[in-house]
Formats: structure tokens, C-alpha cells, sequence
């Protein structure tokens, strides 16, 4: 199935979170049409999964609900959920590009009710708490999605499964017979703001992820301490929920590491500290070790730092984790060197925290179209083709510089669009 729709002028941006929506919304916000694509089936991206943001430590739901709701109100702003770019033909100021849509199997008739996921039968691992927990086949991406409507994964739906979700929907919203739909647009330029993956925590042997419940990744820790995550805010050892005592945080876990990501991800010594916050919030005296290969914390976040380092309850280590070891008893070991003393140390926690960096997706997934990237996938800006890169998909980067690098991309994009 095919149609059309776009004129020149018009830009795309591909990617719907922190980044696109902002630069799709500068870039709406001056009179240009605007198209924006989400794989996922809703937007938000990775700050949608975080508790709270630093420095100020407030939620996501306050940048992002804001966002939401100037896109809703932005007539010259196009919204494509499940939608992914096929490929791009032409050249800057008129591109013709084939997206996709994959089937929601839920229509725009839904208004979010939840009976068809309370009818459903099936489950499935959640994905948007990293596995931690099981949803309903049916179900809301997550509490503040935008578009607030819900989706199906058809294959992990029984017989009985389907039955039931269909007879439960009183709104007919219901449809599992949907196609996949592909459709062109023409565009005069492209804001990449594919955004980034948490490096994956397996390809580090000697740190045992997936040998131990007591081993998590920062964005596990980031999905526990959110009142909507799957311990209802609650730090815990996933698997016996025992509460912390001792926790230990492995920053550059894959980062700084000719095998595994070559560069420093500029976030996860602040994710640390932030999380430190929340792990002190609820065990006022819980052991904090902090290992460290060094502490980057520029500018405006030194202060940030300062006040976590005071914690005399949390001791910091300068030294590559060597290996972790699994303990009967549900702990971890942590081993390493400290580089300042030069004595081998191991140091018996209940959980440890790997501060796994960011690659960017399109390392993983690949371009669509012939894109300039470096050697770790990052996207280079070509302004002469009019292919413009944002937010995490340029560097690894916090909120704040992907908001001010989505709006630099939304700039550049619209001087074509008036050449």
C-alpha cells in the first residue's frame, strides 16, 4: 500500500526522543512541515526510561509532557509512531524518502481504557524495564505514553489471547488482521536524532552479567528508583529483593576500552552520582564503592560531585575492575587494582551497578541511506546533502546538549529549506 504526501520545504526528522522532539518543534515552530518518525510505538526515547534528570533531579514527565504537548497543538508537525525509514532517493532540497509502518494492531479508536490488557492472558517480558518484569500482551508502552493509545505484539498472543482482546475492546480499537504500510514523502532535509543504546553489559566476560541477579546496569537501577518501574521505586537485589547494604558502582563498563567502546560516554560518572542519591535516599546507611578509571565531571557538575564525594559512607577507587565474582549467598565480589596504592583488592557487596556507556543505534542497526558516520557510528553532519545529525546520534551527550544540539540541527535545517 502506497501514497504520498510532502513538499520541499518540508524536513524530516528521524528519531522521537529528547532530541527529535526538540528539533522537530524548533523546526515547526518557524512555519516549516515537519515529519517525525519513531520506531518504537511511542516517543519519548531513552529519557522516558530515566527516574530523573540531573543536575536539577527532576522527573522526565516535566521536559517531557511540555514537549508532548506542543507537538499536539503544532498543526505543521506530522507524528509516525512504529515507522522506520526504508530508504532516500534524490538529493538536499528534494529527497523523496519511503517509510514503513509497522502494525500496531490497535487503531485510532483506542482511548487507552485497558480492558483489553487486563483481558489478555499472555505475557511478555518488558522491554522498557530491561526484562525486570513481565507485561500483558496487550499494553501501554509505558504511563506517560504519547500517543497515549495501546499496542499489540501480535506473536506472543494464543488463541485464547486474541479472542480475549478483541471481545474485551468496546471500542472496535481492536485489529489484528493490520498490514504493515509503506508510504513516501519528500523532504528538502533530514535531522538524524536516532539516539543511543545502552552498550551491551554480556560482551564484558569478566564483569558476569546475566551470572548473577546482583549485577545490573545503570539504566536498571535508573527504571528500579522510578515510581512506574518494576519495583515501584524501590532499590532491591532483583531475584530475592533483598534490601541494599553494600552496593558497588564499575564505571566505564565497555567504555574507554579499544575491544569494546573506544571513547568516554561524557554521562556515566554523573548517572552515578545521580544514583547514588537515590540509593542514599533509601538507605541512609548503606556502603557506597565507587571504581573509577577518572571522574568526569565538567564545568557546571563539579559541584554535583563535590556534594556526593562528602558521603562519608561512600568510598571511591581509583582502579579497572578486574572481575566480579558470583557468592552463594546472592552477593558479588568485586576485584580490582587501586591504581593509587598498586594493591590488588576485593571488595564483598549486595549488588553492583555496571555504568555501561552509550553507542549510538545506528552502530547496531545500520544507516538506511549513505550516511557519513565515524569508526564508533556516530553520525558526521554533511550540511552540503543536507543530512544533519542530533543529540546522542552526533556524541555521546546529556539532555541539555542534546536539546541545544537538536536546535543548532533544526537551524541548519531550515537554511536549506529557504536557499
Amino acid at each position: 500500500m502506497t501514497d504520498e504526501h510532502g513538499t520541499s520545504g518540508a524536513v524530516l526528522v528521524v528519531g522521537g526522543g529528547i532530541s527529535g522532539l526538540t528539533a522537530a518543534l524548533e523546526t515547526a515552530e518557524v512555519g516549516n512541515d515537519v515529519f517525525i518518525v519513531e520506531k518504537s510505538a511511542s516517543f519519548g526515547g531513552r529519557v522516558a526510561q530515566l527516574n530523573e534528570y540531573f543536575p536539577k533531579l527532576c522527573p522526565p514527565s516535566c521536559g517531557l509532557e511540555i514537549n508532548f504537548r506542543r507537538v499536539r497543538d503544532n498543526r505543521k508537525i506530522r507524528t509516525y509512531t512504529m515507522t522506520t525509514v526504508k530508504s532516500v532517493s534524490g538529493g538536499p532540497g528534494n529527497y523523496e524518502v519511503t517509510l514503513e509502518t509497522a502494525p500496531r494492531y490497535v487503531n485510532s479508536n483506542c482511548t487507552a481504557c485497558g480492558d483489553c490488557g487486563d483481558a489478555c492472558p499472555d505475557e511478555i517480558v518488558n522491554e522498557f524495564n530491561f526484562g525486570m518484569n513481565k507485561s500483558k500482551a496487550a499494553y501501554l508502552p509505558h504511563e506517560m505514553a504519547f500517543p497515549r493509545r495501546y499496542v499489540i505484539n501480535k506473536a506472543a498472543l494464543s488463541a485464547a489471547g486474541a479472542k480475549a482482546v478483541k471481545e474485551a475492546c468496546k471500542y472496535d480499537a481492536v485489529d489484528l488482521d493490520m498490514q504493515a504500510v509503506t508510504f513516501k514523502i519528500n523532504v528538502g532535509s533530514i535531522i538524524w536524532a536516532t539516539g543511543w543504546t545502552p552498550y551491551e553489559p554480556t560482551k564484558m566476560e569478566n564483569l558476569k552479567f546475566g551470572k548473577s541477579k546482583a549485577i545490573v546496569t545503570n539504566m536498571m537501577i535508573e527504571r528500579m528508583a522510578a515510581p512506574s518501574g518494576p519495583t515501584g521505586g524501590k532499590i532491591v537485589r532483583p531475584g530475592d529483593e533483598k534490601e541494599i547494604e553494600s552496593i558497588a558502582f564499575v564505571q566505564c563498563a565497555g567504555s574507554r576500552d579499544e575491544n569494546h567502546l573506544e571513547y568516554c560516554s561524557h554521562i556515566c560518572c554523573m548517572a552515578t552520582f545521580k544514583q547514588m542519591t537515590y540509593v542514599r535516599k533509601q538507605y541512609p546507611d548503606a556502603k557506597i564503592y565507587v571504581f573509577y578509571i577518572d571522574l568526569r565531571t565538567p564545568g557546571k557538575y563539579e559541584k554535583f560531585r563535590e556534594v556526593r564525594m562528602a558521603d562519608e559512607n561512600a568510598v571511591f577507587i581509583k582502579g579497572k575492575v578486574a572481575e566480579i565474582i558470583p557468592e552463594a549467598d546472592g552477593g558479588v565480589s568485586v576485584v580490582a587494582e587501586n591504581a593509587l596504592t598498586a594493591e590488588k583488592m576485593t571488595q564483598k557487596v549486595d549488588m553492583v551497578v555496571l555504568a555501561t556507556g552509550m553507542q549510538p543505534s545506528l552502530a547496531l542497526q545500520g544507516a538506511p541511506t549513505d550516511l557519513q558516520m565515524d569508526t564508533s557510528g556516530f553520525v558526521i553532519s554533511d550540511y552540503a546533502k543536507a543530512m544533519i545529525a542530533a543529540g546522542c546520534a552526533k556524541k555521546a551527550a546529556d539532555v541539555v546538549t542534546c536539546t541545544q544540539s537538536s536546535t543548532a540541527a533544526a537551524l541548519k535545517a531550515i537554511q536549506v529549506s529557504r536557499r
